[in-house]
């Protein structure tokens, strides 16, 4: 394991993020944190978490969580637990972890945003407000960290056979969504997590400020 470079990943227990540490955790030495070492939503528990956690290496950023509401109907607590989750610990974690980075002069980032952070539709005023802004972090951290060779690039997963969704949708709604996207599917877990893989190995040394959309054709 000392010879591994070490990677947080952050929502890795489930769906997407598990798909990524079975996809990385032959290569890597792979730290899933859990809620109760460090909870996204409490900002003083990264600031806890990182008093004793190891110089990282790789940080995936891909915990996250939806709120689908209605204009009308939003609260000022979801506005301020989906912008802590999905936009603020991110960035949070980014500060962290790129203090080491910069002294070694390498590093690779990836924030995991989605199809509904380069286009959108109703009720994702929330959703997507987070996942545009973590592609404009991205991009301004890209041009920021260059200098350092740090590498910080995003990915906009599309619809994804993970468990949750393939309950959430019944059998007709299943049709109707994959006649929507251009390949006929949804994506297998581990196709983001094969794209994710690409990112942060040795075989990227030049792509960075990106956002690589992994989506079947449906947002072309």
């Amino acid at each position: 394991m000392k010879n591994k470079k070490t990677v947080l990943l952050t929502g890795g227990s489930r769906g997407i993020g598990k798909a990524i540490f079975d996809e990385i955790k032959d290569t890597f030495n792979v730290l899933v944190p859990d809620r109760k070492d460090l909870d996204l939503n409490d900002l003083n528990s990264i600031d806890t978490y990182f008093k004793t956690a190891p110089n990282i290496d790789i940080l995936i950023n891909n915990a996250g969580i939806n709120i689908i509401k209605a204009i009308d109907d939003i609260t000022t607590e979801d506005i301020e637990q989906i912008n802590t989750i999905n936009l603020i610990a991110p960035l949070r974690l980014i500060q962290k972890c790129v203090k080491n980075m910069k002294i070694n002069q390498s590093g690779k980032i990836v924030n995991v945003s989605s199809i509904w952070g380069v286009r959108s539709k109703e009720k994702r005023t929330l959703y997507s407000g987070t996942k545009f802004g973590i592609i404009g972090q991205t991009k301004a951290l890209a041009r920021e960290l260059g200098e350092y060779n740090i590498l910080v690039n995003a990915i906009c997963p599309g619809f994804t056979a993970t468990d949750l969704t393939m309950q959430s949708l019944s059998a007709n709604e299943l049709e109707k969504l994959k006649k929507e996207i251009p390949l006929q599917r949804l994506a297998d877990p581990s196709e983001i997590a094969k794209s994710i893989m690409f990112l942060i190995s040795d075989t990227n040394s030049y792509i960075t400020g990106q956002t690589l959309v992994v989506d079947g054709g449906f947002t072309a």
